[in-house]
């Protein structure tokens, strides 16, 4: 066990309680109108995308973990789950245990973070990626097509083909529709991830969501939330520059395909890669608290 680790944070029953009720009570701000829609089977293209697209539960975000190296006075194991242990003096997170099954996928985290966090940010893809995921689709087609797109076939054609696309992100890239793949200036896989990933790519910001709930219960969830939120405002973003027209919903679009809109699109481009880096900062040092 490394020092860091050895030495453990105890935290009174109100200490812990009061974390724990906090917690929760921002989930459930971002959990009860999803799960009131999915009652009523209606569906969010903005609000729901980060409930479906990653594996991560409604139950397990709202979960609250105090993560490694915690102790919980006055707890009971039964509350937290299979890996927490009970001692003398309060219940702790079985670390060992858990690292041990996780060691291989917090090394792979450690070093994707890592390579994305050393290069330099790269601003002006203008969301081209969502254009790219319905170019040469009809309506009837495309991905969420209970919305219209705001341009015609065509000219949303014509907007693939003015911009050079530049995605870096392979679980953006996959979605590609197949005439549009020849025309990103990279051919990104999973096996390549390492190398192409950048900070300043909104897909990848989203994902720093997915490797805090990857690390929990590891890490504490105040930091999974915190991930989930800039990923949940990075969405609205990702979204209003797409070719949907989503204004029903509350969210005007950002005309990227006019030269006001992609100076819109980079300048949160620029502020959520600047928001992300501390982020990313954290679970680095989380995965190097572990290893």
């Amino acid at each position: 066990m490394t020092a860091a680790l050895a030495a453990t944070t105890a935290l009174d029953a109100a200490g812990w309680r009061a974390r724990r009720r906090a917690h929760e009570e921002r989930v459930d701000a971002w959990l009860t109108p999803h799960l009131a829609r999915r009652r009523r089977g209606e569906k969010h293209p903005v609000e729901d995308f980060l409930f479906t697209y990653y594996s991560h539960r409604p139950a397990q975000l709202r979960r609250w973990h105090p993560g490694a190296g915690v102790e919980l006075r006055d707890a009971d194991p039964a509350e937290f789950g299979r890996d927490y242990r009970a001692g003398s003096a309060g219940v702790t997170l079985d670390t060992e245990a858990v690292r041990a099954r996780r060691a291989e996928s917090i090394r792979w985290i450690r070093s994707l973070l890592a390579a994305t966090a050393d290069r330099p940010p790269h601003i002006g893809c203008f969301g081209m990626h969502e254009w790219a995921m319905v170019y040469r689709q009809t309506q009837a087609e495309v991905r969420h097509n209970a919305w219209p797109l705001r341009l015609s076939p065509e000219e949303t054609a014509r907007t693939v083909e003015a911009n050079r696309i530049r995605c870096s992100h392979f679980d953006a890239y996959r979605f590609f529709t197949a005439p549009a793949r020849p025309l990103n200036l990279l051919t990104p896989t999973r096996e390549t991830q390492h190398a192409h990933e950048q900070p300043g790519c909104l897909h990848a910001n989203m994902d720093l969501y997915k490797w805090a709930y990857k690390l929990s219960p590891l890490v504490p969830s105040e930091l999974v939330a915190d991930a989930f939120a800039l990923a949940r405002e990075i969405r609205t973003l990702d979204m209003r520059a797409s070719p949907y027209d989503l204004a029903d919903l509350g969210h005007p679009p950002v005309r990227v395909e006019t030269a006001e809109g992609r100076h819109e699109y980079a300048r949160a481009q620029r502020s959520f890669a600047e928001r992300a880096a501390p982020l990313r900062a954290r679970l680095i040092a989380e995965c190097d608290r572990l290893l």
